[in-house]
C-alpha cells in the first residue's frame, strides 16, 4: 500500500517537473522570440507601424517645358489643384458635400458617395483651377485636402499640334514629342507623409514629412515658331482657296536634318485634344467610333501616312542614273508623247510629246517617257541597290512616334512595267519625310541625315545640358553627282515646270509632282513641290503637299507658287537670324 502511494507521488512529482520544464522552454522561446523581434526585427516592425499610421499623398513633378529655336516656351505648365477627402477626418459630411459640390460644379450625389467611402484618401476632382482650390482651402474643412498640381498648357494652342502632342490626365505624354521625350520631360513625383492615430485622424503635432519632387528636364527643339506659324497660315489659306482635304509642309535644314517646321492642317487644339473637329456630330457615336475620329484628327500625315510621290521622285531616278553612268546631261532623247514597255503604252503628261530634248530638258519638262527609258537602262538590280543606298527601304529615324515605312515591291516581283512606273514615282509609296530626307541627301553633297526636332535637354535643377547626336550616312551619292543634280533642279525652277517657284535674285532649285490617290480613277490627286535654297549650297529645303485640291491640280501650277510664297517670307527672316547670331 505504501509502495503504491509512493509510486503515485513520484508520478505526480515527475509530471509537475515535466510541466514546469515545458513551461520554462516555452517561456525561454517566447523571450527569444521577443528578443528577435525587438532587437533583430525592430527596424522592420518600426517601419510597418510607421506605415500603418502614415498617410501618403503624391506631389506631381512639374513637367519639363518644350522650348523652340528662339527660346519661346511652346509647352508649359499651369498650376492646378487636386481636391481629395479623407473619410475618418471629416467632421461635418453634410457641409463638405455642400461646399465641394457647389465650388466644383459636381452633383451632391457624386460628392457624397466619395465623402462616405471608407478609404485612406478619395479623389474628388483633379485639374481644378488654382483660384477654385484657394476658395476651397479657405473654408478650412476638416478632412478636405487641396494639393497643388500641374497641368500641361500650350500657349500657341493648335500650332504644331501634331508634332508637339499632348499629355494625359496623369501628365504623361500621349503623342508627338511629348511621348517621344517622356523620359526627360516627366520628372519624378514627390510625396507628403502625414501621421494619423488609430482612427485615421491626423496627429496635428506630428506635422508633415515631405519628399520634394524632381522637375522634368526642359526640351529645346529646332522648330522655329515664327516659320511654323507662317507655314501654317499659308497652308490654311491654300486649303481654303484650293478646297483641299489637307495641306502639309516640311521645312528642314538639309545639311543636318534639323526641322524648322512641320505643318499638317487641319490641326487641333492642344489644350482641348479630345474635342472633335467642327462639323462632327458626336451624338450617337460609339466610343470606338469617337476614338477612331480622334486618332484621325491627331494623325501626322508627314510621318504616319504614305503616298505615291510622283515626279518629285524623278530626283532619285536621275541621281541613280548619273551615278551609274547610264545617262549624262548631254544625252539626247525624243518624246512622241508615250513610250511602249512590253505591250503597255505609258503616256507623257504632254499628249503631243516634247519631241527632241536632252536629259536636262527632259527633267525640266518632267518627261515620263525619258525617265522610263533611263529607269529601264538602270535595271532592277541597280534600282534596288539605290533604294537601299538611299535608305528608302528603312525608316528615317525621325524623333516622332509612329513613322510609317516604305511600301515597295519585292525585288523578285519587279518586272519591266513595274520598273517603268517606279522611275517616275508611281506603284510604290513613301512618307513625305522620307522624300524630304532623300532629296536632302541628293542636294547636300551626298549625306543622308536623320531628320529631328530634339536639340538638347537642360536639367531644371542643375542647369546641366545634354545635346543629342544623330546618325549621318556619308557618301550616299558622289559630290559630283550632287553638284550636277543641284544644277539640273535649278534649271527646273528657272525655265522648266517649276518656274512658278522662281524668285528674282534667288537661286531656287526644285521639282514638281502630280500624283493620283488610290484607287486610280477616283478623280483625286496630290499636288506637290519640293524646293531648296540656295541652289548651289542649300541651307533650307521645303516640301509642300496639297491633298485632293479642286479644280487645277498640277503641282507646278498650285504647289510651286505656295513654296515660292513661303520662301519669299522666310528667307529674309533666316538671313536676318544668321546675321543676328
Amino acid at each position: 500500500m505504501k509502495e503504491a502511494e509512493h509510486t503515485h507521488k513520484t508520478y505526480h512529482r515527475n509530471k509537475t517537473v515535466a510541466v514546469m520544464f515545458i513551461c520554462l522552454l516555452l517561456f525561454m522561446g517566447l523571450i527569444a522570440r521577443l528578443v528577435y523581434l525587438m532587437v533583430f526585427q525592430s527596424e522592420y516592425y518600426t517601419q510597418k507601424a510607421k506605415e500603418l499610421h502614415e498617410r501618403e499623398r503624391t506631389i506631381k513633378a512639374a513637367r519639363g517645358r518644350i522650348i523652340d529655336a528662339n527660346g519661346e516656351v511652346i509647352a508649359d505648365n499651369k498650376t492646378v489643384c487636386t481636391i481629395s477627402v479623407i473619410h475618418n477626418q471629416i467632421e461635418d459630411a453634410d457641409r463638405v458635400t455642400e461646399v465641394l459640390s457647389k465650388e466644383l460644379g459636381l452633383s451632391e450625389e457624386y460628392v457624397r458617395k466619395r465623402v462616405d467611402k471608407y478609404s485612406s484618401i478619395e479623389k474628388i476632382k483633379s485639374n481644378v483651377d488654382k483660384s477654385v482650390g484657394d476658395i476651397i482651402r479657405a473654408y478650412e474643412l476638416a478632412g478636405v485636402k487641396v494639393d497643388e498640381d500641374y497641368k500641361r498648357y500650350y500657349p500657341y494652342e493648335s500650332l504644331a499640334s501634331k508634332v508637339l502632342g499632348f499629355t494625359g490626365g496623369d501628365n504623361q505624354g500621349i503623342i508627338g514629342l511629348e511621348v517621344k521625350y517622356e523620359e526627360y520631360l516627366q520628372g519624378r513625383a514627390g510625396t507628403i507623409l502625414t501621421v494619423t492615430d488609430a482612427k485615421g485622424v491626423e496627429v496635428a503635432k506630428a506635422g508633415e514629412e515631405r519628399i520634394e519632387p524632381v522637375n522634368g528636364d526642359d526640351l529645346y527643339i529646332s522648330m522655329d515658331m515664327n516659320i511654323q506659324s507662317y507655314a501654317t497660315q499659308l497652308a490654311l489659306q491654300t486649303m481654303e482657296t484650293k478646297q483641299a482635304d489637307s495641306v502639309s509642309f516640311i521645312v528642314m535644314n538639309p545639311r543636318n536634318g534639323e526641322l524648322m517646321a512641320m505643318v499638317n492642317v487641319p490641326e487641333f487644339d492642344l489644350n482641348n485634344p479630345y474635342t472633335l473637329p467642327d462639323g462632327v456630330n458626336a451624338e450617337g457615336l460609339s466610343e470606338e467610333k469617337k476614338q477612331e475620329l480622334l486618332n484621325g484628327m491627331w494623325r501626322n500625315g508627314c510621318i504616319n501616312d504614305t503616298y505615291e510621290p510622283g515626279s518629285t521622285f524623278k530626283i532619285v531616278t536621275a541621281t541613280a542614273a548619273l551615278e551609274e553612268g547610264v545617262v549624262t546631261v548631254n544625252d539626247n532623247f525624243n518624246c512622241p508623247g508615250y513610250v511602249m514597255v512590253g505591250d503597255r503604252r505609258i503616256r507623257c503628261h504632254k499628249i503631243a510629246g516634247h519631241g527632241a530634248e536632252n536629259f536636262v530638258e527632259a527633267t525640266m519638262n518632267s518627261c515620263n517617257p525619258v525617265f522610263v527609258t533611263i529607269g529601264l537602262r538602270l535595271g532592277v538590280d541597280n534600282y534596288y541597290k539605290y533604294f537601299k543606298k538611299f535608305g528608302l527601304l528603312d525608316k528615317t529615324g525621325i524623333d516622332l512616334p509612329g513613322e510609317a515605312g516604305t511600301i515597295m515591291h519585292k525585288k523578285e516581283n519587279i518586272g519591266q512595267v513595274e520598273l517603268a512606273t517606279i522611275s517616275f514615282g508611281q506603284s510604290f509609296q513613301i512618307t513625305p519625310i522620307q522624300l524630304a530626307v532623300t532629296a536632302a541627301s541628293v542636294v547636300n553633297g551626298g549625306n543622308r541625315v536623320t531628320p529631328h526636332f530634339g536639340v538638347r535637354v537642360v536639367s531644371s535643377d542643375s542647369g546641366e545640358s545634354r545635346s543629342f547626336t544623330y546618325k549621318v550616312r556619308k557618301n550616299v551619292v558622289s559630290k559630283e553627282t550632287s553638284e550636277t543634280m543641284r544644277y539640273i533642279l535649278e534649271q527646273v525652277v528657272e525655265n522648266g515646270g517649276g518656274k512658278k517657284a522662281y524668285i528674282e535674285g534667288r537661286r531656287i532649285g526644285g521639282k514638281t509632282a502630280t500624283s493620283q490617290t488610290l484607287p486610280r480613277g477616283s478623280g483625286k490627286y496630290i499636288a506637290s513641290f519640293l524646293g531648296f535654297y540656295p541652289a548651289d549650297d542649300p541651307e533650307v529645303l521645303a516640301l509642300c503637299i496639297i491633298n485632293n485640291p479642286q479644280g487645277v491640280y498640277y503641282g507646278g501650277q498650285i504647289a510651286a507658287p505656295v513654296v515660292k510664297e513661303l520662301f519669299e517670307n522666310i528667307l529674309p527672316y533666316l538671313e536676318n537670324m544668321d546675321y543676328n547670331k
